[in-house]
């Protein structure tokens, strides 16, 4: 049974309540202060790709791929530039990878996300009739996709409870003290051991512009964040 937001396992309280200064974890109240202050802020770029009508799992997938070290300013035209062009698995086999890259060029790694996205492209047509499972196992056989596009694809796209770990859900959920880890991996592992799942998709969503505008990765924005009274502020050296 997973637990429920107001109580963590008992090496999780611990671990979240090594200060004494701070008020018990709440990650149900964390993250309702979250959702508030991030009001205004741009959505995460999946999700913003999502709400722009590209909800399939297939474009969803796309779009994680050209957002692999690249800003959300960027990944989302770039995402609506080339989906534009081919929403489907067969459009996108039909562009080819020289004019997929000519649409992507905006984003780092342009030529071998060009090739991935061909490549999953085809492989969809030619092993899946066009249609890609929701599989994360089926999805993680393809070079260049890792559990965070699959799990982030799945659970927008397909509705699945997935979490999606990327540098700002690391930082922020061990900043916090509700997860220790050192990788993004070993967080995955303890979010699905310690979150409730109702919140596993939105945790993304949230993390995202929340980690880009307050809890940033130098300098985080501790005197105005929402959060402050129970975070332990773990590894914070110089908060504003």
């Amino acid at each position: 049974m997973k637990p429920s937001g107001k109580s963590l396992p008992p090496a999780a309280r611990k671990q979240a309540s090594s200060r004494t200064d701070k008020e018990p974890f709440d990650i149900d109240m964390a993250l309702a202060r979250v959702r508030e202050s991030i009001r205004g802020f741009a959505d995460a770029a999946m999700f913003d790709l999502a709400a722009h009508g590209h909800a399939s799992l297939f474009e969803q997938l796309v779009g994680c791929i050209l957002s692999i070290r690249t800003r959300d300013e960027v990944t989302l035209p770039v995402a609506l530039r080339l989906l534009s062009q081919a929403r489907t698995p067969e459009a996108m086999r039909h562009l080819g990878p020289e004019r997929i890259d000519a649409l992507i060029r905006p984003v780092t790694f342009h030529e071998p996300k060009a090739g991935t996205i061909h490549t999953i492209a085809t492989r969809a047509v030619e092993e899946f009739g066009g249609e890609l499972p929701c599989d994360a196992q089926v999805l993680q056989t393809f070079k260049g996709v890792g559990p965070k596009c699959a799990h982030l694809a799945l659970g927008i796209a397909c509705g699945q409870a997935r979490i999606s770990v990327d540098i700002h859900v690391h930082r922020v959920t061990n900043r916090w003290g509700y997860v220790r880890t050192r990788t993004p991996e070993q967080t995955l592992a303890a979010l699905e051991a310690v979150l409730p799942q109702a919140h596993w998709v939105e945790l993304n969503r949230l993390l995202v512009p929340f980690g880009k505008h307050v809890c940033t990765g130098t300098q985080p924005k501790c005197s105005t964040c929402p959060v402050l009274s129970m975070c332990q502020q773990v590894g914070v050296r110089n908060p504003r």
